[in-house]
């Protein structure tokens, strides 16, 4: 299960539309993430590896800002 920034992402969405979860992130915002992470937006979250998953979460915390 992928949690990011305190919520439980969908695991059958795609990454981009599995962010837009977040309060904050919207649709621009979860593409630049996954942009910043160097992951591909349509991958399944079921299907993320740990280490992308952490490069989703920091490339995240970049594009939302550090409030």
């Amino acid at each position: 299960m992928a949690r990011i920034a305190g919520i439980n992402i969908p695991m059958n969405k795609h990454v981009w539309i599995g962010l837009t979860h977040i309060f904050g992130v919207g649709r621009a915002r979860a593409r630049a993430a996954c942009t910043g992470a160097g992951v591909n937006p349509h991958t399944k979250v079921k299907d993320l590896t740990e280490s992308e998953v952490n490069a989703i979460r920091s490339a995240d915390r970049e594009v939302r800002g550090r409030g």
